[in-house]
């Protein structure tokens, strides 16, 4: 446990010193703060849609930040041999894979909570322009009102962005798997197909049930295969109830509403979905390991 706390540690430090790291976090934050001044002429809905579009861009640059350090991490020390140096310790491939992995999604959570805030001042800020209020009032209801929506909309950020984060360690497993074989060069649109692929394997179960008059068994065969094997990424993405819907926040005046969605219901669906990530990371690190098994470990092979 300690061999791998020490891995974890060192390709947490890795990643977070990588010029891309802080440069993709510098980027995402200067376009969550630029959104956060823009109008969105949505009729109201502005800080919904900042919301919305917030979330992608953590998304996407926490994402590709982790991709860079997953091949950083793993196929560069193969290429360069400084694996073959770590693997003549004491220590066993697999304590080396998991801590790896567990180093690389740390880094993703603090390249999450750090676009996260920074999100979440950006929405704090939003309320009172988006929704026509004034800060200035001394009217308590108007102030009351303010508070209540502010809590509201980052009651519901909170859980997107853990979600975000569960979906780049599913995706992290899988870049982790490959890039045992593979360079940034093809993990990159590799793991960005299967992302696209995850997010369509919703539309694979309808096809792998049914009459088979209707569709071929070949069809149905390899519609069964990708809906189980591929990630299945909408399990992450609830933001009908987290983005688009009214939040019953306890001690807020949305508490009572019976057309709000509950917050402990979200926070349930999270550790579900939590469950997932946990299952299907362990199944993309269990092929990962098979592949580093018999990957040679002193550079290119063949």
């Amino acid at each position: 446990m300690y061999r791998t706390f020490v891995i974890v540690r060192h390709t947490f430090r890795e990643a977070v010193v990588q010029p891309i790291y802080a440069l993709l976090i510098a980027l995402g934050a200067a376009i969550l703060v630029i959104f956060a001044l823009l109008p969105f002429f949505t009729l109201g809905e502005d800080a919904v849609m900042y919301k919305s579009v917030g979330l992608d861009v953590v998304l996407l640059v926490v994402l590709i930040s982790t991709l860079f350090a997953t091949s950083k991490s793993i196929y560069e020390e193969i290429e360069d041999r400084t694996m073959l140096t770590l693997m003549s310790k004491p220590v066993q491939k697999w304590e080396v894979l998991i801590g790896k992995y567990l180093g690389i999604i740390l880094a993703a959570l603090m390249a999450v909570a750090i676009l996260g805030l920074i999100f979440g001042l950006g929405v704090w800020s939003r309320i009172p322009g988006d929704y026509m209020l004034r800060t200035s009032t001394t009217d308590e209801r108007e102030l009351r009102q303010i508070w209540d929506m502010r809590v509201m909309f980052v009651s519901g950020l909170i859980p997107a962005l853990v979600l975000i984060w569960m979906q780049i360690s599913v995706l992290a497993a899988i870049s982790v798997a490959i890039s045992t074989r593979v360079s940034l060069v093809v993990n990159l649109p590799a793991v960005i197909i299967l992302y696209i692929a995850g997010n369509l394997t919703r539309f694979m179960f309808p096809l792998s049930s049914g009459p088979l008059e209707h569709r071929s068994a070949m069809l149905k065969g390899l519609a069964w295969i990708g809906g189980n094997v591929l990630p299945f990424l909408t399990t992450f993405d609830i933001r009908n109830r987290t983005v688009f819907s009214t939040i019953a926040v306890p001690g807020t005046s949305y508490a009572h509403d019976l057309s709000a969605v509950s917050l402990w219901g979200i926070w349930a669906y999270v550790g579900v979905a939590g469950i997932y990530a946990i299952a299907y990371s362990l199944f993309a690190l269990s092929a990962g390991m098979f592949l580093f098994q018999s990957r040679e470990l002193g550079g290119a092979e063949g």
